[in-house]
């Protein structure tokens, strides 16, 4: 994502009007959207502000608007979900802050989608990667891969969510608000209470040295005061070290910083000499097609993927059709032997 320049001195009517992100983020909390989208949408929002010579949105409209949508697409060749998100950070600000209905832009330049297929391990590859892999890391990956976890939904797993006598993850308030069930593997059921083991004894400590509590999704902190001390709530991967909550202040034990699983796979991937690029969601990406090569229901997959609509789970019916959607190739065909290849 490209970051903005340099701040310049503010303009006097922006300056006249220095509540503008006090207002767009009482928007955004009073509407549940989760710190992740604030963050984004409040860097896109500063971008167009930037772009347009430090006015504030009040004094622009439609046009403006419009504009720097088309410049995201013509001069920085942004992808389409990037111009789409910078679209969606707009239209929320100038409608729920700033309380201005914007028109369809019918002239704006669209970035062109790219039609691509997901990139998917072998199981011999994932098997491969996993193998490079260890402690903490490793039992992320492997929920990843085995339960088709996204990384941020891996990462926020509380204690609570593990259910071993089912056998099931619960995963809260996933992509677009929803929960979802998915399957614990069994291979994972011993790692996993003995990393709950070493956790709980963090806890115990924290809770020695005066700390302890843990973020709580939305007002749940406000009903149950004390909740945030429970060791159900805890988090299942937490961080090493502790750390100033940035809005309260309140020293707190966060969970696992999601760079730190994002370069584990990458490194894991370098040294099993996987030349595909590997990210978090490539393995999610193989679960989903392992499922359907073993012959499971593509409405259970797209089930334990948490996706709403099944044409989304589709993208991955690829692998039912290998080499060429499963035509044989000609050369194939030839009753020839083989020839032999020399180097140059």
């Amino acid at each position: 994502m490209e970051q903005p320049p340099d701040s310049p001195k503010l303009s006097s009517e922006a300056i006249a009007k220095p509540r503008l992100r006090e207002l767009f983020q009482q928007a955004m909390r009073r509407r549940n959207y989760s710190r992740r989208t604030e963050k984004s949408y409040w860097f896109w929002i500063r971008r167009f502000i930037f772009h347009n010579g430090t006015r504030h949105p009040s004094e622009m409209g439609a046009a403006e608007v419009e504009r720097f949508l088309s410049w995201l697409a013509t001069e920085r060749n942004v992808a389409a979900a990037t111009q789409n998100q910078a679209l969606s950070a707009l239209l929320f600000l100038y409608k729920q802050v700033l309380g201005q209905d914007m028109p369809w832009f019918t002239n704006m330049v669209r970035s062109k989608r790219p039609v691509r297929k997901p990139v998917v391990l072998t199981p011999g590859e994932a098997q491969r990667l996993l193998a490079q892999m260890h402690g903490v890391k490793w039992l992320m990956a492997s929920l990843l891969y085995g339960a088709g976890l996204r990384q941020i939904e891996c990462l926020t797993l509380r204690v609570k969510d593990v259910d071993f006598a089912y056998r099931q993850v619960t995963v809260r308030d996933g992509k677009g608000g929803k929960d979802r069930v998915t399957m614990l593997p069994e291979q994972l059921v011993q790692p996993l209470q003995g990393h709950l083991g070493r956790v709980r004894a963090l806890h115990q400590r924290d809770l020695a040295a005066g700390h302890g509590e843990v973020s709580l999704p939305k007002a749940l902190a406000r009903k149950y005061p004390r909740a945030g001390y429970e060791w159900a709530w805890q988090f299942l991967f937490p961080s090493k070290v502790l750390s100033a909550d940035p809005d309260s202040g309140v020293i707190r034990r966060h969970h696992i910083f999601p760079d730190t699983l994002q370069r584990a796979v990458k490194e894991a991937a370098r040294a099993a000499r996987i030349t595909k690029p590997v990210s978090c969601h490539t393995l999610r990406h193989s679960f989903a097609t392992h499922l359907l090569e073993a012959g499971h229901d593509i409405r259970t997959v797209q089930e334990l993927l948490g996706h709403t609509d099944v044409s989304t789970t589709m993208i991955y019916t690829h692998v039912l059709n290998k080499g060429g959607r499963g035509v044989k190739s000609p050369l194939d065909r030839l009753d020839q032997l083989r020839a032999s290849y020399a180097a140059s």
